[in-house]
């Protein structure tokens, strides 16, 4: 359904990623991918955001490179720079989409997750943010200075992205004054990914269900 683009950075740089287009003057959603790269999974959430009526970005913060190997995701993940993947590919992605219509959200699971908090903290153009499963250090990226319509979607059987990390996100938000929309599912980390074991549907579907209502909202 979409297309492989090159995009512009904000350092005059360029980015690949996936496109996939519902049309002229309508909102934007950069997907952030997992560790294992813009894999299929991750391009297929694009064109189902397409089909929902939103232009969808995913852009390719490994360079074309992808895996299903757990070690080889973590060592990838861990050499990401994650400053410049916030503030020049994924910044790049907004603008981008900002052509193409009035407003536009950041969204992404796990790793993706994580650069959606930091996004939201330092991206001043994006409109709203839904993060599944991922919190960076407080140290990058503060939640206490999200200042954007935020969703976050966390799993209580989550070892990575615990559940404690979660309450300390969500906590530190309603101590700025904040109103997070948070929503917390008897399930495990990775739950939305239809190719992980751990991908539950019932969780899955009213996930969506919720971030499509509030993207509706927001955007």
């Amino acid at each position: 359904m979409g297309n492989i683009i090159d995009f512009a950075r904000p350092d005059g740089g360029t980015c690949k990623g996936y496109l996939a287009v519902a049309g002229k003057n309508r909102p934007g959603i950069v997907v952030i991918q997992e560790w294992w790269g813009l894999n299929d999974q991750i391009m297929g959430v694009a064109d189902r955001f397409a089909r929902a009526g939103y232009n969808a970005l995913a852009p390719d913060l490994y360079k074309g490179r992808v895996t299903a190997t757990p070690d080889e995701a973590n060592h990838l993940m861990t050499g990401l720079d994650f400053p410049d993947a916030t503030f020049q590919d994924i910044r790049g992605a907004v603008l981008d989409l900002k052509k193409h219509g009035p407003k536009v959200a950041v969204m992404g699971f796990c790793m993706g997750g994580a650069l959606t908090v930091a996004s939201a903290v330092h991206i001043p153009e994006m409109d709203a943010g839904v993060c599944f499963y991922g919190i960076p250090p407080a140290d990058f990226a503060d939640p206490a200075k999200i200042a954007t319509p935020f969703q976050g979607h966390f799993a209580n059987k989550d070892g990575w992205c615990t559940p404690a990390a979660a309450y300390a996100l969500e906590s530190a938000m309603q101590a700025a004054g904040r109103s997070p929309d948070i929503h917390r599912y008897d399930a495990d980390h990775a739950f939305f990914n239809e190719r992980s074991a751990a991908y539950d549907l019932a969780c899955a579907n009213q996930a969506w269900d919720r971030m499509s209502a509030f993207l509706k909202a927001n955007l």
